[in-house]
């Protein structure tokens, strides 16, 4: 037996104790061959390749993975650990040696941090971040054991091969970046910049790739890592450092509700007969037409649906942007169930109807005195009424009305002559 096949083999077992049937495996691969844009015929590659990384390198060094949970409300963990059965992508991440999560983790205190740092000075891992960087008062808004968020972040990516942002707090800060942001939330990438420009970090910062959704989708996380393991490169990336793959095709394009946008036919109000019909929920706030991710294609819960099929309008999570200095995806997209965005004029903000019900019923204000003022100065009675023009009175053989009847007369005698 060839040492792939004892691999696999080995790699299956612990599946099975996961409660993980072979079967269910190879369909997980399936979705990841179409997350990746790669064809069903490498889903035993893909396989392989795991079950390689996963017992092969067991034998000498496993590819660890450090988690940091910042600024969040830890969803995107959740979306990997709270299911009624084990998940495939919590198997597969905690076979990739998950060296350090504060939530995930059965250690705590002191010998966790230990195991990190032991991971972060051997080098090699992938760093994992989840959540917005807090930069308020002096990085004083998040501490975690005793130590400042922003200087754990520097310290935890000077030996990584790839930073990995997940969900979009860690794009472009996320929730905790909304206005007013009191604490200073930030994205990552955005942060790692801005330490490397004022010189706070002397070391090149590792390529990032992020995976914004809010949760991020488990499939997309692994995704990338198996991408990682398979081709031994990093994903191909679009300018917002996302992978392409992923995010570059809108929801819209693929959305099972695009007939009803092109027929006009809409869902107005929830509850109505437009709602059970399956119609599009464009007028609900639906940001679908703007928001790029394959969330139609691979959805959530092991395919079992996405946002738009359970009957909600797609809130545009994953249009979190790292490269913007602009207001980030949440400012942007609220309120979630109006079709208008808010208008931020400064620490105003407002929708464009309250504007245009505000400017109307000035100008409605403004014609009304208008027309209070012209009844006072007595301009609204008008001239008198001519019944016939003075230039017709004048010349009365010359009038409109007269040429008109002496032209009928001619014309009636001429026809009497035929």
């Amino acid at each position: 037996m060839s040492t792939e096949q004892t691999s696999v083999d080995r790699f299956d077992s612990l599946l099975e104790k996961r409660g993980i049937t072979r079967r269910r495996f190879l369909e997980f691969c399936g979705v990841v061959a179409v997350t990746l844009g790669l064809s069903e015929a490498l889903i035993p590659s893909i396989h392989e390749v795991i079950a390689e990384s996963v017992i092969g390198k067991t034998e000498g060094k496993l590819t660890p993975v450090v988690w940091l949970e910042l600024a969040s409300c830890t969803g995107c963990t959740e979306s990997f650990a709270q299911v009624d059965t084990p998940d495939v992508a919590t198997a597969v991440l905690d076979l990739l040696s998950l060296n350090y999560s504060e939530t995930l983790s059965a250690g705590a205190g002191f010998s966790l941090e230990e195991a990190k740092e032991q991971t972060i000075e051997a080098g090699g891992y992938i760093l994992v971040i989840e959540g917005a960087q807090m930069e308020g008062w002096d990085g004083n808004a998040l501490r975690i054991a005793n130590n400042k968020g922003t200087e754990i972040v520097k310290h935890a990516a000077s030996k990584a091969i790839a930073v990995v942002n997940v969900g979009s707090c860690s794009v472009d800060g996320g929730w905790q970046a909304a206005a007013p942001n009191p604490g200073g939330a930030i994205g990552i990438q955005k942060f790692l910049n801005k330490v490397k420009d004022a010189g706070e970090i002397d070391y090149e910062i590792p390529p990032i790739v992020n995976i914004p959704s809010c949760p991020v989708n488990p499939e997309h996380v692994v995704a990338v890592l198996v991408d990682e393991l398979l081709l031994g490169k990093h994903p191909d990336l679009n300018k917002q450092n996302k992978p392409s793959l992923i995010f570059d095709q809108y929801i819209h394009d693929n959305c099972p509700r695009r007939g009803h946008f092109e027929n006009g036919e809409f869902v107005y109000k929830f509850g109505s007969e437009e709602e059970k019909k399956g119609y599009c929920l464009y007028p609900l706030g639906c940001k679908g037409p703007q928001t790029k991710s394959n969330c139609p294609i691979v959805r959530w819960n092991r395919r079992v649906s996405w946002c738009v099929e359970s009957g909600a309008p797609c809130i545009g999570c994953a249009t979190a942007d790292p490269t913007t200095n602009k207001n980030n995806w949440v400012s942007v997209n609220t309120p979630f169930l109006k079709r208008f965005r808010n208008i931020h004029l400064g620490s105003l903000i407002f929708q464009p109807v309250t504007v245009s019900l505000i400017v109307g019923g000035v100008v409605a204000g403004l014609l009304v005195i208008h027309g209070i003022g012209m009844k006072a100065a007595g301009r609204t009675k008008g001239a008198p009424f001519e019944t016939m023009r003075k230039w017709d009175r004048k010349h009365p053989n010359r009038a409109v009305a007269a040429q008109a009847s002496t032209e009928d007369k001619e014309e009636s005698k001429e026809g009497g002559d035929k």
